[in-house]
């Protein structure tokens, strides 16, 4: 198993408000959960990382493809937390705020782009 990176990402704002391009809302999340998810990004960054070196070092192919096969899993964890996180803060936000139509078509948008 490569080991991989587990630095933080200093290059994000200490708070946790983003905002999404085409989004209509700021987006604020926990600083609990933002710390986790970069935490796992920096993992996932490193992770890659070592994969190459396994290609700059020509390394067996099946050695290659089950990194690579871990890091697509560690990638879509990622995601799914994400978007728990959007169904449960977000969406239910919008909810509250009549904004749901809204906030659903850019959910199927983003699924449309994200889903193969």
């Amino acid at each position: 198993m490569i080991l991989s990176d587990t630095s933080t990402d200093k290059s994000l704002p200490s708070n946790s408000h983003h905002h999404h391009n085409e989004s209509a809302h700021p987006h604020h999340h926990d600083e609990e959960s933002m710390r986790r998810l970069v935490n796992r990004l920096s993992r996932i960054e490193g992770h890659v990382r070592g994969i190459k070196t396994m290609v700059q070092e020509n390394r067996p192919c099946p050695e290659v493809l089950v990194q690579v096969a871990a890091v697509r899993g560690a990638l879509d964890r990622v995601a799914r937390i994400i978007l728990d996180e959007h169904l449960t803060e977000c969406i239910a936000r919008a909810a509250k705020e009549g904004n749901i139509d809204t906030e659903i078509e850019e959910l199927k948008a983003a699924l449309d782009r994200f889903l193969p």
